[in-house]
């Protein structure tokens, strides 16, 4: 990079880098040449199974400089992508060199970032065949935590949450069947997207557990996770497990509160005697409180119990079956951790296979109740974190201990985001995870994006700050319409269950440009006002806007009486919603009321 364009480092976030782009202050080569410079500078931490030639990476960063940068949503967005994870041309290893191959296409979801302007930079790093939470499990080293090298990084998606931390990449692909795109985020203060399952493609991805495996996204913050998710998401009719996206969960209150967040019985949290972690988890539930959440003690041993059956019970015959000719043929090619864990899936029966989804199926009917009381699970992510000598000297117990809070999730089809939560005081982070049903992936991003800024925060372990959220459209990603009401559709008045009744959600309080003249309409068995664009004479008047699901707002639309139509509405700060407007010709005699500026004044000025 130029000196200029240093002094004006926008940092890897998505949203800085790409307004960055858009104005010219910098480009993808220059971009690329400087982490390929950081990346080279950046060793003994273990990120990396391999790094493409620069020459490729360059190639890629060239080809997009004759493009517009507002044409391609992740233009010149560096990433790296772990090694179970197919790149065309690049062997893929699982985390073992007996077991590569080299793979003619890309993964579906590294292919459509790709085409969305993606720049990948490397493969990372992982506990081999992605069998463990700490990072320590592979013969290309121990990946090291980004704040103390002492420590473990978390697994099995260890080198992508690193590089991510570090700053040698804008984000990173993981992959998560027991909490692997989790436990390394919150040990490196990133965010870590575990999707509803089968959301992203997992074709071209070596499995852990094919019935339970997604792919996974580390971040920076919750903006760039549902943005990248929206590119690599798209239902592939190849593979088998890929899902047509449900209807959103939507869920009142995440915009501005109130809502209901379920928390573990006080006897049923476990921190393993690290009363940091106790201490700072005690301190995010308040927080959430503070943003309009009410917390409400749950159940827990549900969710338990159904942790228990992923390691104890059949489903480590799937990751038996992943390996099963390569350990008849080589044995000692695996890591001894990872073989001790898997041959013990060669055991299982059919009898106990069918058992075991029996009880399953019972959990889950179990812990569908709970979303009745509340509308997200916030756990820690993990009750503490250990150093790497610690796993070393006991790697399956302190690994077992690590997944107390994540390995339901799946099992559950339950959708999850790690955010970052503080420090203890020896600086080592502390993350929480948002649970919440299938399909809320979104709505809780946008959520973690409120939780994570709700404090002063730092990027990884970059020694740069948080800093304000970007401007985002969260309502396009809960596929949702917005839309502006003035009238009797306002919170608490009589038409808003028109909206609450079809699943709407508030987003925000606001006001139109002041370019409109508001009238008390008469007639009609409840009174409504009309709001009508004017050229001169103007003045702003206070609007709700709210989310309607797409597939309500044809309903709602049909039921609005003339005069009243829908049409787009001028906001103060320049955009444009759909919104309540009035035919002109029905407030001929109409009361004037835009002094008043909002419908609510008028009505208690009334009374």
């Amino acid at each position: 990079m130029t000196d200029a364009v240093r002094n004006e480092d926008p940092g890897l976030a998505i949203s800085g880098l790409g307004d960055a782009y858009r104005r010219r202050r910098t480009t993808p080569v220059e971009v690329v040449s400087a982490l390929l410079e950081r990346i080279a500078a950046s060793t003994g931490r273990g990120i990396w199974v391999s790094l493409l030639p620069q020459q490729r990476v360059l190639e890629q960063a060239r080809a997009l400089g004759a493009r517009d940068p507002a044409s391609l949503p992740l233009y010149g967005i560096p990433f790296a992508i772990k090694d179970n994870i197919d790149l065309a041309d690049v062997p893929t290893t699982a985390g073992c060199p007996e077991f590569a191959y080299t793979p003619a296409q890309s993964a579906h979801v590294v292919a459509r970032l790709i085409e969305a302007g993606a720049i990948p930079i490397g493969k990372t790093n992982l506990d081999q065949f992605a069998t463990g939470l700490v990072g320590t499990r592979s013969p290309y080293g121990v990946c090291r935590n980004s704040f103390d090298p002492e420590y473990i990084s978390g697994g099995s998606s260890s080198g992508s949450a690193v590089a991510v931390a570090m700053g040698l990449v804008s984000f990173a692909l993981g992959t998560d069947t027991a909490g692997s795109g989790r436990v390394p985020a919150a040990f490196n203060n990133l965010i870590g997207l575990k999707p509803t399952c089968g959301r992203l493609s997992s074709r071209g991805v070596v499995p852990a557990c094919r019935t339970l495996d997604t792919l996974s996204l580390f971040t920076l913050d919750a903006e760039d996770a549902a943005l990248v998710c929206s590119v690599a998401a798209g239902f592939d009719v190849v593979e088998p497990y890929s899902r047509r996206p449900g209807e959103p969960r939507r869920l009142p209150g995440f915009a501005h509160g109130p809502f209901r967040f379920g928390v573990p019985r006080p006897e049923q949290l476990e921190f393993f005697g690290n009363g940091e972690y106790r201490r700072l988890f005690g301190l995010c539930a308040q927080r959430l409180e503070r943003l309009g959440g009410r917390r409400v003690p749950v159940d827990f041993e549900p969710f338990l119990e159904t942790a228990r059956l992923l390691y104890e019970g059949p489903w480590l015959a799937e990751r038996y079956l992943v390996v099963e000719p390569l350990l008849r043929r080589a044995p000692e090619a695996l890591h001894p951790v990872t073989r001790q864990v898997i041959e013990r899936g060669a055991a299982p029966t059919a009898a106990q296979a069918f058992a075991a989804q029996y009880r399953l199926q019972s959990l889950r009917r179990t812990t569908e109740l709970v979303w009745d009381d509340i509308d997200l699970l916030l756990t820690p992510t993990a009750g503490t974190i250990f150093r790497i000598a610690e796993v070393e000297a006991d790697p399956v117990r302190l690994n077992t201990q690590l997944g107390f809070y994540t390995n339901f999730m799946n099992l559950l089809d339950l959708a999850g985001v790690a955010v970052p939560a503080g420090f203890t005081s020896a600086g080592l982070p502390f993350g929480v995870t948002l649970a919440g049903p299938a399909w809320s992936d979104y709505e809780l991003l946008r959520l973690a994006a409120r939780l994570q800024r709700s404090e002063p925060a730092r990027l990884g372990a970059l020694p740069r700050p948080l800093g304000a959220a970007p401007a985002f459209d969260w309502a396009a990603y809960s596929g949702g319409i917005r839309l502006a009401v003035c009238g009797a559709h306002l919170t608490g008045l009589p038409l808003n269950h028109q909206l609450t009744d079809r699943g709407a959600v508030l987003e925000e309080r606001t006001t139109t440009a002041p370019s409109y003249r508001f009238y008390a309409l008469p007639g009609a068995p409840v009174r409504r006002p009309g709001l009508v664009r004017v050229a001169q004479d103007g003045a702003a008047i206070e609007v709700e806007i709210w989310s309607v699901p797409s597939a309500s707002f044809g309903s709602f639309v049909a039921g609005i009486p003339a005069p009243l139509a829908i049409g787009k509405l001028a906001l103060a700060d320049g955009r444009e919603v759909s919104g309540f407007l009035c035919e002109a010709h029905a407030v001929a005699g109409a009361e004037d009321i835009t002094a008043f500026g909002s419908w609510r004044a008028y009505l208690a000025h009334r009374r």
